[in-house]
């Protein structure tokens, strides 16, 4: 009897161990999900919204222009990241302007582009100063990027990668090397999402703009010097003269070649003398 009291008794305790351990295991599951949740939670959504800007317009002076674009930055709190200015050849054409120089004229078109951070709150005021500055405006337009869902998707892993490393760092000791080198991947990869949100902060905080404009074509006059080579010889009374002079130089140097050739002249009349002779004698027998 004893024994089967016993028994019960055993059968009891087993039972009443697992109930007890499968509660346990949904407590902790339980924690687990409020803890992911309390995590997720904790990490509001900022809104990080990128601006940027392209203008493109007419000028009455280029150089003037990116003056004025220079001061108004400055007094708006930006900057200018880059300037540059081109002039574009339209027609090139050189006139006869004395006997040596030329007359150059050069119908050109100066254009310059201008690109300038800005913050993002004065974004729509400067533009509406650069349009009261424009003598024509060709095109306009401003670009809204929403980079929030991945400002927050970093966040999330840089803590997930924070926790890793940290586990990592924990386990056993005779995993040490490939430990380390999995954990200096993470903390990479930590690097460049902090990175990337940082270059996000900056570009929600100033706004990039990019200015191309120019000016109505322009003709520059320059007096230049005369590269025509020709235009440099004399007129013709002195090429005249001048070559009156080289042909008689000429025909004193074939004078000069005829007297070094004496003696081929010489022979060449005797055989002409000798040659005579006997044609006279076979015409008279």
């Amino acid at each position: 009897m004893m024994k089967k009291y016993l028994i019960y008794g055993i059968l009891s305790l087993t039972v009443l161990s697992c109930n007890s351990e499968k509660k346990s295991g949904a407590y902790e599951t339980a924690d687990s999900q409020k803890q992911s949740s309390t995590s997720s939670s904790d990490t509001p959504m900022a809104e990080k919204i990128v601006k940027t800007a392209d203008m493109r317009f007419r000028v009455k002076d280029v150089q003037s222009t990116k003056e004025k674009l220079g001061s108004i930055l400055r007094a708006e709190g930006g900057t200018i990241a880059e300037f540059n200015t081109h002039s574009q050849i339209r027609q090139n054409e050189k006139v006869k302007y004395s006997a040596d120089s030329l007359l150059e004229l050069i119908s050109y078109r100066v254009e310059g582009l201008v690109v300038a951070k800005i913050p993002a709150e004065k974004l729509d005021d400067f533009t509406n100063q650069i349009a009261k500055m424009a003598v024509f405006i060709d095109d306009q337009s401003l670009k809204q990027d929403d980079q929030s869902i991945n400002y927050l998707s970093n966040q999330l892993k840089n803590r997930n990668k924070l926790e890793a490393v940290t586990q990592l760092n924990n386990s056993v000791s005779g995993k040490k090397t490939g430990v380390a080198e999995r954990s200096l991947a993470l903390k990479d990869e930590y690097v460049d999402n902090k990175a990337n949100n940082l270059l996000t902060d900056r570009n929600v905080r100033y706004s990039t703009i990019t200015l191309n404009f120019y000016q109505d074509n322009t003709v520059k006059k320059m007096i230049v010097v005369n590269d025509e080579l020709a235009d440099y010889r004399p007129d013709f009374f002195k090429r005249f003269w001048l070559s009156f002079e080289n042909g008689w130089s000429l025909f004193k140097e074939f004078i000069l070649i005829l007297a070094n050739l004496w003696a081929i002249l010489l022979v060449i009349a005797a055989g002409y003398f000798i040659f005579r002779h006997y044609r006279r004698k076979k015409l008279m027998a």
